[in-house]
């Protein structure tokens, strides 16, 4: 069975390219050769957006199974169409969670569940890509699958609610220093995390399945958290107390205009994915990397990697002010009662 993936590195993708791998598929990774790639897989040095040489490298190959790990709009989408159609067998779209409707009219999340979210571009515009898909499938017979992941993570970063541009590590950084860490609302939201290894289970399970054509999956865990958990259980990993300031969405929003989608259209808000279409047709797929495992991975792995090590002294700024105009705030009020 052949497998073309375009990009195959990332925090998803590195997971599964390895586990098709394991597994014995013959996998061709196209990217522009910025990482290393999984032992074994075949090697493309291309750039997926340059479509007439992508076209004229790929000129009479088929593959069981296409997957591109890195469509983010509606051109991109119609794009692959062109390329991948009549070439696979199975057309695989990673779409997203997030997408799911804002706020939840139930907090149990099902593929059923509308696609709406008045709070985020990025949500959005991967629900107009499904919709690109769905119409091509129906249309045309596109063979495509849709996969809607939540927050997935690997060993190379710790999730946090609330991370300037160069991600987590400066919160782990305050943690460690005993400093304030921002949590959105009181911190008792659920969050559902997946580890990586537990999410390919699910994907190369449906890998070459004929049941999955024109179908959309949800692949999570079934392990919910809230934040104040998550972030007490990631400070108990790397053997601090965790010193947890809580700070309301809009609040935050209000700081910093850029979180609106990130909160309001994700993470402030209480949901339960329930995974048992997947799991019908996967019926193997047991999350079995639970988050106090996953972080503590995750930590040995960050400590022992520089470039994971990352600071960003502008969010650690920009913490200290949000925590200080509360605290003013508060002190402001107490002295007008």
């Amino acid at each position: 069975m052949k497998a073309l993936f375009i990009g195959g590195t990332g925090t998803i993708s590195t997971e599964v390219s390895r586990l098709a791998l394991e597994r014995g598929w013959e996998l061709t990774l196209l990217n522009r050769g910025n990482h290393v790639l999984p032992k074994g897989a075949r090697s493309l040095v291309l750039d997926i957006s340059d479509e007439q040489a992508v076209k004229e490298a790929l000129a009479g190959e088929r593959f069981d199974v296409v997957a591109d790990f890195i469509v983010f709009d509606e051109e991109q989408t119609r794009r692959d169409i062109r390329l991948f159609s009549g070439m696979t067998n199975q057309y695989f779209f990673i779409s997203s969670a997030s997408a799911y409707q804002k706020p939840p009219r139930d907090y149990v999340i099902t593929e059923s569940t509308p696609l709406c979210n008045p709070y985020w571009e990025y949500s959005r515009k991967k629900a107009a890509c499904e919709n690109v898909l769905m119409e091509a499938y129906r249309a045309e017979g596109f063979p495509v699958t849709v996969i809607r992941p939540s927050h997935t993570y690997c060993e190379r970063s710790i999730t946090v609610p609330v991370h300037g541009e160069k991600g987590s590590y400066p919160v782990l950084r305050r943690m460690l220093a005993g400093n304030p860490v921002i949590v959105p609302g009181d911190g008792t939201s659920l969050w559902t995390l997946t580890h990586a290894s537990d999410f390919a289970k699910a994907f190369v399970g449906l890998m070459g399945h004929h049941k999955a054509i024109g179908e959309a999956f949800t692949i999570t865990s079934d392990e919910q958290l809230t934040w104040n958990q998550i972030l007490q259980c990631t400070a108990r990993t790397m053997g601090v107390k965790a010193n947890l300031y809580h700070v309301a969405s809009d609040f935050l929003i209000a700081c910093r205009p850029d979180l609106e989608g990130p909160l309001l259209g994700d993470k402030a808000n209480s949901v339960v994915f329930d995974c048992s279409k997947v799991k019908r047709l996967v019926p193997d797929f047991i999350c079995t990397t639970p988050f106090d495992i996953g972080v503590e991975m995750a930590w040995k792995y960050i400590q022992t990697h520089p470039e994971c090590q990352v600071e960003d002294p502008a969010f650690d700024s920009w913490c200290d002010r949000v925590i200080e105009a509360q605290e003013a705030g508060k002190r402001a009020f107490l002295q007008e009662a």
